[in-house]
């Protein structure tokens, strides 16, 4: 199995290895072409995110500057909006659905590091050579809005209809319709049908 394969299904994986390097520096080197398009250059914009990311929707926008890791593990729906300073660190799947609205400043990881430091590194002897990383990702559903400044945690599915609140911490998925907030995120009450 490749390293490539292995961070794909989760399983521990070699940051080193020269593929995922290769694939790394691409999408660096993409994310910085992309935030330094003119913002009133919109078909260059949609060109490139539709060459950096795995699936860009109809009428989708991110607003710049936009940071990535990978950039082709980022899944987005129709008329999904992303506005400015987002970083989307995409080790893993990172989708987001239809109509959904993340707020400046927003952090999504999907990495993944051992508690104890002794499990955290591979090591030659003693010395620890490079961190051991395997990914979760994040599911995002459809019309939810995440308010800014909020840190989505590796392995959240966050329902479809649901509200974040600004600058929330979420470290556990979080149910449809919901209207969550706080460090960490809990849920506060429920959009009734007829605000869904």
């Amino acid at each position: 199995m490749t390293e490539l394969e292995k961070k794909q299904s989760g399983e521990f994986y070699d940051t080193r290895d020269i593929q995922l390097r290769t694939a790394h520096n691409r999408a660096k080197e993409l994310m910085k072409k992309y935030n330094d398009i003119p913002a009133s250059d919109t078909e260059q914009k949609e060109n490139l995110l539709r060459t950096m990311l795995g699936s860009f929707g109809k009428n989708c926008r991110i607003n710049q500057p936009f940071y990535i890791d990978y950039g082709t593990n980022i899944f987005l729906g129709d008329n999904a909006f992303i506005n400015l300073n987002c970083t989307l660190l995409d080790t893993g799947a990172i989708t987001i659905g239809e109509n959904t609205l993340l707020g400046p400043d927003v952090k999504i990881y999907t990495a993944v590091h051992e508690t104890k430091w002794t499990e955290r590194f591979w090591f030659q002897g003693d010395e620890a050579i490079a961190i051991k990383t395997r990914t979760e990702p994040v599911h995002i559903g459809k019309y939810v809005w995440i308010g800014g400044g909020t840190v989505i945690l590796p392995g959240v599915t966050i329902g479809d209809y649901a509200v974040i609140g600004a600058g929330s911490v979420v470290t556990r998925s979080i149910p449809e319709k919901a209207v969550a907030f706080g460090n960490p995120c809990r849920v506060h009450r429920y959009l009734d049908a007829a605000e869904k």
